[in-house]
Parts: structure tokens; C-alpha cells; sequence
């Protein structure tokens, strides 16, 4: 069976692999000159089963509110200008902000989340990857006790579903991360995630593409990918074609992995899919005081801040802009992650000389990603919506979709992962 895959980021690459891996004939096709060149570049760097908290809940409107109109808040949302797609995913988004529906795409969530990090972890030990990877757990610290309780009661529900942590006091988490001894009198605790990991997932993404490559996977870089060409069966709805700038491209089965560029792709063949993209920024520094950098990957939970130590480097990624497709850098932005960065960690580096980015993560409503085969076709398959958490969920999602498409047993449950609940959407 031959198959096409859409889009060369985390989330094609690991599906690519696993495909071919199965046996299929699989081609990669992408815009860029080669893989993880746009989202999965210079993200914040975490495999994060323990930020899998939908951004979808009862609190998070009022929270949206008080930030509105604050060009240092960790969300920004420009509801001001006329976008049907940002309005319609919003009304979506808010029919998410209630706690049975917070529990529910929690749930989903964590279940992908932990399926995919034990995929990463045994993929590593067999294929032998080095991505500047740590295998030193996620702290989550929090300065607010209250924001703390409420993290302790989500670690508690977590707990049911198979994501173990732990509480630690702030003398505890400054034994377990020296440099954060100058703020130990600050915090009010810290959750530790001890299987969470970080890592490079540019390194990565290119790392298992070489390995694809050996298993037989065709790239196609440069392609810009202009539509999908479909016609009708008896059976359902069959892509014929992809269109490109290069001409059109064929094959039995095609799996649309384009990240936020996605729903463009779907629209030609009259899919609506409910994803929109968050802007999400990030600086990375060359560490020139070891001691001064953080060696375990944290979270600022009041801050709404990653941090992970990237060998030499140091990454720090946070704040989020629902303002399009639009990939302008706005400094605003990179100057609230490098203040807050060397806030907490001054002797670092050079912070002058950090060199920042800004990346489309594509988030559906629920906080959950696509994952399955198109509703009401009969070779088009769906992986995309995974928002902040590519990086966490690319493994699982891309070995539970290449046994979605080669029709083999799915080790892991896929109710609610996919499309199939955005039914009515449009």
C-alpha cells in the first residue's frame, strides 16, 4: 500500500516512521526544504504527560478576561478583528469550560500522552537517538499556595488514569534543582513528574526522519501543497490527488499531518476541521554558567513558563497568541520570556545574545488531537490538533495512526480521539 504522508514535522515524521516500519510504501511531502522545520523547531522542549490539564476549563474565561487587552499576558487573544475561524473555534472552546467536560478531554488527553511516552522511551532504547535528551523528570513549581492546592487535586485525579507524581516542599525541590535556591523562599511547593523527559525535538524530529529514510520513506521537500482532489464511491468519498505546486501526486491512502495548515488542506474537499493556531514563543541561550541553569526541565506554573536544558543551551518557552496564521514575531512577546527568564535564572548566560522564535501550534477546542480516519472517506486520515503538546503525544499518535491505516489492532483505547466527536461541526 502506498502512502502519502502530508507535512514533515513531529507529527508526520513519527507517522512516516511507523508506517513504514509496518511494511507501507511511504512518501513525506512538505513545504519546507526538510523535517521539523516550523512548529517542531524550538518548542519548549518537554515530553510533558504532566501538562496535559486542557486549556479548556471552568476558570480559564475569567482568567481571559483579566487578561484582555495586556500585551505581557501569558494569553493573548485579539477578539477585536473579524475572524469567523477564531469565533467559531472559540464557541467551541468555551462549550469545553465546564468540569465534566474538563474531566473528560483530561482523560483523553493523559491517555495519549502516556501511550506516547512509553513509545519515545522504547523507541530511544532500540534506535539509539540522542536529541540533547533528559531523563531527569518535570518540576512544576508554584509561588501561589492556592494555585498549589489546585495542582495537588488535578496530580490526585491524574493518579486514577496512570500518571504518577509527587508533592515536594520547596527545600525539596531546591535539593532536586540547585538553581533554584534564590527563589526557594518564594515557592509554595512543586509536583515532580519523574518519567516526564526533554528534549530537542527539532534533533529528533530530524534523527528519526534518517531512520525512516532507511526503512525506505520518500521526502518531498519543497512541495507547497495546494489541495486534495477527491471523488465519490459508492462506499464513501476517495482522494484522488494531491495537488502541488509541482505537479499532482497520488497514492492508495493520505494522512493530513500538516499542524495548523490542516484545516486549509481539509477545506478543499469540504472537511471542516475545528483546529486554530496559538503563536507560542521561545528563546534559546548558550549556557555559560553551568551552575546558574536548571538541569531538571521545570515549569513555572504562575508564570506560565517551561524551561529545559538542552545540553549546552537553555530553552525557555511560554505565552500564547490567538492572532491567525500570522508568523511575525512580535518582541513584546520574546521580551516577557526573556525578563521572566532572567528573573529566575540571572547567571545563566548572556541573555543579549539568546536568539528567539515563534512557531503555529495547532489547538483544538477540547485540548485533544485529531487522531483516525476521516469521517466519510475511504483513505483520508487525520492527525493534527495537538496544540501545545507535539512534542508529548508525537510518538503515540503517530504508531496509533499508522495502525489506524494499516487496519492492525490499536494498542490503546481511540474513543474520543477522533474527529468523529466534532460531528455537526462548522
Amino acid at each position: 500500500m502506498t502512502v502519502l504522508v502530508l507535512g514533515a514535522g513531529l507529527i508526520g515524521v513519527t507517522s512516516a516512521y511507523f508506517l513504514a516500519r509496518a511494511g507501507e510504501t511511504v512518501t513525506v511531502v512538505d513545504r519546507q526544504p526538510g523535517p521539523g522545520l516550523e512548529t517542531s523547531f524550538a518548542n519548549g522542549g518537554q515530553i510533558s504527560a504532566c501538562h496535559t490539564q486542557p486549556w479548556a476549563h471552568p476558570s480559564t474565561p475569567a482568567l481571559a478576561l483579566r487578561w484582555m487587552g495586556r500585551t505581557d499576558a501569558p494569553l493573548a487573544v485579539r477578539w477585536g478583528r473579524w475572524d469567523p475561524a477564531l469565533w467559531s473555534w472559540g464557541l467551541r472552546f468555551l462549550a469545553n469550560c465546564t468540569p465534566g467536560a474538563y474531566d473528560r478531554n483530561m482523560e483523553r488527553a493523559v491517555r495519549i500522552a502516556l501511550y506516547s511516552r512509553a513509545t519515545l522511551k522504547a523507541l530511544r532504547a532500540e534506535l539509539g537517538l540522542e536529541y540533547d535528551q533528559k531523563t531527569k523528570g518535570i518540576l512544576k513549581i508554584y509561588r501561589d499556595p492556592r494555585e498549589y492546592g489546585k495542582g495537588l487535586k488535578a496530580m490526585a485525579r491524574t493518579e486514577d488514569w496512570g500518571l504518577h507524581q509527587k508533592a515536594l516542599s520547596p527545600s525539596a525541590c531546591v535539593a532536586l534543582e540547585p538553581a533554584l535556591a534564590r527563589v526557594e523562599s518564594r515557592l509554595a511547593g512543586g509536583i515532580l513528574a519523574a518519567e516526564d523527559e526533554s528534549g530537542d525535538a527539532h534533533l529528533f524530529t530530524r534523527a528519526l526522519f534518517e531512520k525512516a529514510r532507511d526503512l525506505g520513506v520518500t521526502f518531498l521537500g519543497g512541495h507547497a501543497i495546494l489541495g486534495l482532489e477527491a471523488s465519490l464511491e459508492t462506499s464513501g468519498r476517495k482522494i484522488i490527488g494531491v495537488v502541488t505546486d509541482k505537479g499532482p501526486l497520488r497514492a492508495d491512502q493520505v494522512v493530513l499531518a500538516l499542524g495548523s495548515y490542516s484545516p486549509f488542506l481539509a477545506r478543499t474537499v469540504g472537511l471542516r476541521l475545528p483546529v486554530y493556531p496559538a503563536k507560542g514563543y521561545s528563546i534559546t541561550l548558550e549556557v555559560s554558567n553551568p551552575a546558574g541553569a536548571p538541569e531538571v526541565s521545570l515549569t513555572d506554573e504562575g508564570q506560565r513558563m517551561v524551561y529545559s536544558r538542552l545540553g549546552t543551551r537553555l530553552r525557555a518557552a511560554g505565552t500564547a497568541e490567538f492572532t491567525g496564521w500570522n508568523t511575525t514575531l512580535t518582541q513584546a512577546r520574546v521580551d516577557l520570556i526573556t525578563r521572566e527568564a532572567q528573573a529566575l535564572f540571572p547567571e545563566a548566560g548572556d541573555f543579549d545574545t539568546a536568539s528567539a522564535w515563534c512557531g503555529l501550534r495547532p489547538k483544538t477546542p477540547d485540548s485533544v488531537p485529531i487522531i483516525g480516519q476521516a469521517p466519510g472517506f475511504n483513505n483520508l486520515y487525520v492527525n493534527t490538533g495537538h496544540g501545545t503538546l507535539g512534542w508529548t503525544m508525537a510518538c503515540g499518535s503517530g504508531k496509533l495512526l499508522s495502525a489506524i491505516v494499516t487496519g492492525t489492532k490499536p494498542e490503546i483505547e481511540t474513543k474520543g480521539l477522533g474527529l468523529d466527536r466534532f460531528l455537526g461541526y462548522r
